[in-house]
């Protein structure tokens, strides 16, 4: 069994929000819980979060930019920013982080709930750094 940790981080690269899903649930999920909390103008987000009903129409209601690689098996492609797309490296790098603790890299604890403690605690700590 495995968990995926799904993020929101700011423009910088901090985290905001968090939300765990088992390891084989789609990334779509993720989105179902974090897109309503997002602030933000503009989303960057993987090709994993390219979908029309769950995540792209919903953002357009909701006055949000989408810069969302379209995946390749996509029939019609969509255009997006790939200059802005660029950034999302942020969201790799606060991961990159986040697995420097151990705890969280190799999921020590059993539960969902003390797991997602320890996610929280460790972006307290990358906030402070």
């Amino acid at each position: 069994m495995s968990t995926k940790i799904h993020a929101v981080v700011d423009a910088l690269g901090n985290p905001i929000a968090f939300h765990l899903t088992p390891g084989q649930a789609s990334d779509l999920e993720g989105a179902d819980v974090l897109l309503p909390l997002l602030e933000a103008d503009t989303v960057l987000a993987d090709k994993g979060y390219d979908a029309d009903d769950r995540v792209l129409q919903v953002l357009q209601k909701t006055g949000k930019t989408a810069v969302i690689g379209p995946k390749a098996n996509r029939k019609v492609q969509r255009e997006y920013d790939k200059h802005l797309y660029k950034a999302r490296h942020l969201v790799e790098n606060f991961f990159a982080n986040l697995k420097q603790f151990r705890a969280i890299a190799t999921r020590y604890d059993k539960t969902a709930r003390n797991f997602l403690g320890a996610i929280y605690f460790a972006a307290s700590i990358i906030w402070l750094v």
